[in-house]
């Protein structure tokens, strides 16, 4: 019996110290054209069990914490008992009608030792049993007034619930829901990119781009390690990840000539690019970015691979690579996209792919895209533009996770 496909969607959710501390699940049977938007995230307690344990948990969530949505006939169902309760968030779906077997059901769950949230909450009398029960509760900011918000966010306060913030989509608004006291945040407002409009000098920047230029230009190793010696923890920073797991290295890499020498120019490049994500900010907070960089970076390299007219073509998979981390770099930097393309030596396709996603590397970052804001039916729509089926795209993504996940664990 063939295993039936589906799309895989993941949203982070961060702490108030910008760690990932895991990801919503959203998946999509590829079988199926949803024409109600009710509907469109589902997919059959079949799809997301079965997801689950063919690939098992870590491939598809590698480090993280799974969050995922069930319905009332999948909270029933004895196969939710099957997922690893240390791994799993249960979200209890906002159109789950609560009545005794639910409340029932929800307390032995959680005696068995699972983790409980209640999505898209409006507080009501009725589900204050659930509230008793359940860890988490996720607020859509988009759906509640600002005003009411305080009010909203005191009648939980009875309970000892973890708050946490949906649809968190600019700096602003993690700033807003910081203040408001929630401890979970989701959504890529860390990867939207803030142009400051008063220009300040920072000296950390300045190293960046010389450094960034240096490595676009294939610029001697003397010089790049000049540049590095500008920034120790920059230095500290690239060893980490050089000799991360992800790397598979038999030994270990001590100095930026030494990672020359064993990796080779072209490999030490992507790592260099890492490196610009995995700085700390002035609190000591690292970047979510990094991650993030790294995931599109993976993803779109092996997805080039996999394509039927490049398949082998080492060369453009590298530029796909170097493609993904280079689209977070106005993020990096807090200036337009245009403004830093224009200060560096990228070869044409890099550019229109993150200038105008022209292209066969602008359609692939645009899939990528697509898939991080779990907008399937483009998804879809862009896989066949770019001659790739569902299956590459799910392989590659699992190798895309696994690898990141193999790094992560090791910085």
């Amino acid at each position: 019996m063939s295993k039936e496909k589906f799309f895989l969607g993941r949203q982070p959710i961060l702490n108030r110290n910008q760690h990932i501390i895991g990801f919503e699940l959203l998946f999509r049977s590829a079988d199926i054209h949803y024409a109600d938007i009710s509907n469109y995230m589902q997919a059959s307690a079949s799809v997301i069990i079965n997801a689950l344990s063919d690939f098992g948990i870590q491939q598809v969530m590698g480090r993280h914490k799974g969050f995922f949505n069930v319905t009332a006939e999948m909270l029933m169902s004895d196969a939710l008992e099957l997922l690893p309760k240390e791994q799993v968030v249960i979200e209890l779906l906002e159109m789950i009608e609560m009545d005794n077997a639910i409340v029932k059901r929800c307390r032995d769950l959680r005696a068995l030792g699972f983790t409980l949230a209640l999505d898209d909450c409006v507080y009501t009398p009725a589900c204050e049993p659930l509230y008793e029960l359940v860890d988490i509760v996720k607020l859509d900011i988009l759906q509640i007034p600002g005003p009411t918000l305080p009010e909203t966010i005191k009648r939980f306060s009875a309970w000892p619930l973890t708050l946490l913030a949906e649809k968190v989509e600019t700096a602003e608004q993690y700033d807003f829901c910081c203040k408001q006291g929630f401890e979970l945040f989701q959504g890529y407002y860390f990867a939207r990119p803030v142009v400051l409009k008063q220009k300040r000098v920072d000296v950390a920047k300045v190293t960046l781009t010389r450094l960034l230029e240096q490595v676009l230009e294939d610029a001697e190793i003397r010089e790049i390690e000049e540049t590095f010696k500008e920034n120790p923890n920059l230095t500290y920073n690239l060893l980490r990840l050089v000799n991360s797991v992800g790397m598979g290295l038999k030994e270990k890499i001590k100095s930026l000539r030494h990672a020359l020498t064993v990796l080779g120019l072209k490999q030490l490049k992507r790592w260099i690019l890492l490196a610009l994500f995995a700085h700390s900010d002035s609190r000591g907070v690292q970047s979510p970015l990094l991650e993030t960089a790294a995931l599109r970076g993976r993803l779109m390299e092996q997805l080039v691979q996999r394509h039927p007219a490049l398949e082998g073509d080492r060369d453009y998979s590298d530029r796909a690579f170097m493609t993904g981390v280079l689209s977070f770099i106005d993020v990096l930097f807090e200036v337009t996209m245009v403004e830093i393309v224009d200060q560096l030596n990228l070869s044409d396709d890099i550019r229109q792919a993150l200038l105008a996603r022209d292209g066969v590397l602008g359609t692939i970052l645009l899939l990528t895209e697509k898939l991080e804001q779990t907008d399937f039916n483009a998804v879809e729509r862009l896989l066949s533009q770019s001659q790739l089926s569902q299956d590459h795209l799910l392989a590659a993504q699992l190798e895309a996770i696994n690898w990141v996940s193999r790094m992560g664990d090791s910085l």
